[in-house]
């Protein structure tokens, strides 16, 4: 063990915390709530997140060379009305606020329910635009998806432009954000979450030992059976993948053009492959962000935060070796890695201001997903030393919530039903939603909805014993249980990703993901086939274009977006 005594802290140097927001979510970050550690911990993960490489159930039908197998998925696709044309006007005051210097107007489109019956009930969905900053270079629509899938997304446009998106980008696109269905300024859904319902993250926790997983089993049953019985159950049962491409095509369609370009993060990666395999003509230029290695979640999707922290924690650890004579996590990584596993077994057996070691692991793993976070990290390990509960509380409380949606720290506005200063819930009203209810709603729909998970708790039991071994930093939390096991609704049929068609998928992905490995991005590259380019950034954290400081990243990525310049081959960027 390293010296463990308490060290002051002069500068930490170039890693420069990011703000206290969360990035593709929009949950901006405030001071704890005293609902306590494990409710402002709940607050960062409500967003949940994605990440894995699953299997595919159907194949579309292709057009053009592609295979001419056609499912029930397209086929329902062709049936799809044409939508009004969008008719754009002000944004609601939250997203002006959000968006702010920039300025973005919005629309909303009104699309099925249920695409298998068009005529049927129709929901809405609100969709913002930043309009080319050149006209006569306009080429057409870049749809953007921020991951989660459990976010508003309506200012990632400013967002991006904010942290250095090309002009040229600009130039080239309308660039078109929204509320996917379900969430926020959209037709939202709620199972009926409070602060105080047992289930308030999207992750589950560190199942210590089998007992753990039966405890979870009982909570996780309850809330499929509260989702299901919701006043929104009707819409919560579409809310699937495929809808949302769909989804994607038909907000195309009113907006007048031909094809659409897209841009996706972490579960937007999946949406993007989705998008690409169920409507080949309409699919311009498609770029996957931290990649999930296939269309859609899956049982695997959580389950790869295990390998993800594994591959990128070697980067803090070599940070804090650095800086030992400031925090006193060890003079070595091998040190500092000992020290991880000493808090998390200390806090398992004396938690320090509710916060356990179940908290302890989800906190460092949520600020893993930037190396400007890696501050964050040292203190909060710090106040576990110096068993200082009210530092414990505000840091794991901080967490930003972008970790468990899609990308690193600090995007966009918070989500509708907020209210200054309260993310957990504390002072509202009985008939007032809880603020995270939406999000926890989206993200456990989505996820439980595109396939198929298994129902027998000893399965999770072998999952979480398996990757507690192979993974002990956070492998048995992504194999815990979740209320998808018993999930009452079948699964989607789902698209199937084809290597063939034209050219225009571009693949980018950071080395070290906590979220969404390497391996997602290198699955994807070789299901795309000869279609695709990887372009991999020697990086730690999720999220690469424009959010990692990567010339040749950005460099290659924004090549293709403006110009349709496809690298000749996979292409390495070094660090820096």
């Amino acid at each position: 063990m390293p010296d463990l005594t308490t060290q002051s802290h002069p500068d930490d140097g170039p890693a420069t915390p990011e703000p206290n927001q969360s990035p593709l979510l929009g949950l901006t970050r405030r001071r704890p709530s005293r609902n306590g550690a494990r409710r402002g911990i709940a607050v960062a993960l409500a967003a949940g997140l994605v990440a894995s490489v699953g299997a595919a159930a159907g194949a579309p039908a292709m057009a053009d060379d592609r295979a001419a197998t056609a499912t029930s998925a397209t086929a329902i696709t062709t049936q799809a009305p044409t939508p009004a044309p969008a008719e754009f006007g002000e944004c609601p005051a939250d997203v002006v606020a959000g968006a702010a210097p920039y300025v973005l107007d919005c629309a909303t489109v009104e699309v099925p329910l249920d695409y298998a019956e068009p005529e049927g009930r129709q929901i809405d969905l609100t969709i913002s635009r930043m309009a080319s900053a050149n006209p006569e270079k306009r080429r057409g629509i870049l749809l953007l998806n921020p991951g989660g899938p459990s976010g508003t997304g309506l200012t990632l446009s400013t967002l991006l432009a904010s942290k250095g998106l090309p002009k040229s980008v600009r130039d080239a696109y309308d660039i078109i954000a929204m509320d996917t269905r379900g969430i926020g300024h959209s037709t939202a859904a709620r199972c009926g979450f409070t602060a105080e319902t047992p289930h308030f993250g999207n992750l589950p926790p560190f199942a210590v030992d089998d007992a753990a997983v039966d405890a979870q089993a009982k909570i996780v049953r309850d809330v499929a059976e509260q989702c299901a019985s919701s006043s929104d159950a009707e819409l919560i049962q579409h809310l699937n993948t495929p809808n949302t491409a769909r989804d994607l095509d038909q907000i195309r369609a009113a907006l007048g053009e031909e094809k659409a370009s897209y841009l996706g993060y972490s579960y937007g990666s999946g949406l993007g492959a989705t998008y690409d395999a169920m409507f080949p003509e309409r699919a311009d230029r498609v770029v996957l962000d931290s990649n999930l290695g296939e269309t859609h979640l899956s049982q695997d999707v959580i389950r790869l935060f295990g390998p993800g922290m594994e591959e990128t924690f070697p980067d803090f650890a070599k940070w804090a070796a650095k800086r030992h004579g400031s925090y006193g996590l060890g003079r070595t990584p091998a040190q500092v890695r000992a020290t991880f596993f000493e808090l998390a077994e200390r806090l398992q057996e004396k938690p320090l201001a509710g916060v356990d070691g179940t908290i302890f692991r989800m906190g460092t793993f949520g600020y893993l997903y930037s190396p400007g976070q890696y501050p964050k990290i040292a203190e909060l390990w710090e106040s576990v030393l110096t068993d200082d509960a009210a530092a414990a509380e505000r840091l794991t409380a901080e967490v930003p919530a972008g970790p468990l949606v899609g990308v690193p720290g600090g995007l966009t506005a918070e989500p509708t039903g907020a209210t200054s200063g309260d993310t957990a819930g504390a002072g509202k009203s009985a008939e007032e939603p809880w603020a995270l209810d939406n999000a926890l709603t989206v993200f456990l729909s989505v996820s439980c909805n595109d396939s198929e998970w298994a129902e027998d708790v000893q399965h999770y039991k072998d999952t979480t014993a398996a990757d507690r071994a192979e993974f002990p930093m956070y492998g048995a939390a992504g194999a815990n249980i979740t209320p998808c096991a018993y999930w009452p609704y079948e699964p989607a049929e789902q698209a199937e990703i084809s290597q063939k068609g034209k050219k225009n998928i571009l693949i980018v992905q950071n080395e070290r993901d906590p979220a969404t490995p390497l391996r997602g991005g290198e699955a994807a590259r070789e299901k795309f086939g000869d279609r695709a380019r990887l372009v991999t950034v020697d990086g730690s954290g999720h999220g690469a274009y424009v959010l990692h400081d990567n010339a040749c990243g950005l460099e290659t990525t924004t090549k293709f977006l403006v110009d349709g310049t496809q690298p000749k081959r996979d292409v390495s960027c070094r660090a820096g």
